[in-house]
């Protein structure tokens, strides 16, 4: 079986590239640059037309969406646990997944991109601060999740890795965040972990490159 991720610097395929790497898998990584208009390609909207990435190539096939390429993985890898075991738990954590990718992931990308989602004059911080009140909610549902926990189940799943780097992401934009401890201190745990410590030294590697390169 041949794997191939198609990666881009701060974007959420970190998390695939986390679970392929918890999961020992054999994987080549493919690296996009999304600010130089890379996503918009013929080549790699051929891959995925809706111009984003991760795309997961599997023995040819295109696979997108994080939550499914997340259960993709965990099944072709089962020894990894990257989902509980327990089928009402796994369908927990595949539910907590899609809540990163429905609710939490769209009230962080105003931050990077206002202008999507208000062309008025003058109306980029009226944008963020309203996304930032949708996402400080989220964060404060997943703190609670995280009270007394290492980890969203009884031991480190997909779900970890996608939250990481919705967190991450968060810490990107400069927001103010302490007051959300358990996440705070889910995101330190998480960057001791070798899987996320590769992710995280590759991504230095890439953005010096195509600092280079610009």
């Amino acid at each position: 079986m041949k794997l191939t991720l198609y990666y881009a610097p701060m974007t959420c395929a970190l998390v695939p590239y986390v679970t392929l790497t918890e999961a020992g898998a054999d994987f080549e990584v493919r690296n996009v640059n999304s600010r130089t208009g890379q996503l918009k390609t013929p080549e790699f909207l051929a891959l995925n037309p809706k111009h984003k990435v991760p795309v997961l190539i599997i023995d040819g096939e295109p696979l997108t969406e994080n939550v499914a390429i997340q259960i993709w993985i965990a099944r072709q890898f089962p020894r990894a646990s990257l989902l509980p075991k327990d089928p009402k738990a796994e369908i927990s954590a595949i539910s907590l997944m899609a809540w990163f990718a429905s609710t939490i992931h769209p009230h962080l990308t105003p931050n990077a991109r206002p202008e999507n989602y208000c062309d008025l004059p003058d109306s980029t911080e009226s944008v963020k601060r309203v996304a930032n009140k949708m996402l400080f909610e989220d964060l404060l549902i997943a703190d609670g999740l995280l009270a007394g926990r290492e980890f969203f189940f009884d031991h480190f799943t997909a779900a970890d890795a996608y939250f990481f780097w919705c967190f991450r992401r968060a810490l990107s934009f400069k927001l103010e965040l302490s007051a959300f401890r358990n996440c705070t201190a889910h995101f330190e745990r998480m960057q001791l972990r070798p899987s996320v410590q590769k992710v995280l030294a590759h991504e230095k590697q890439v953005r010096e490159a195509f600092a280079r390169a610009a």
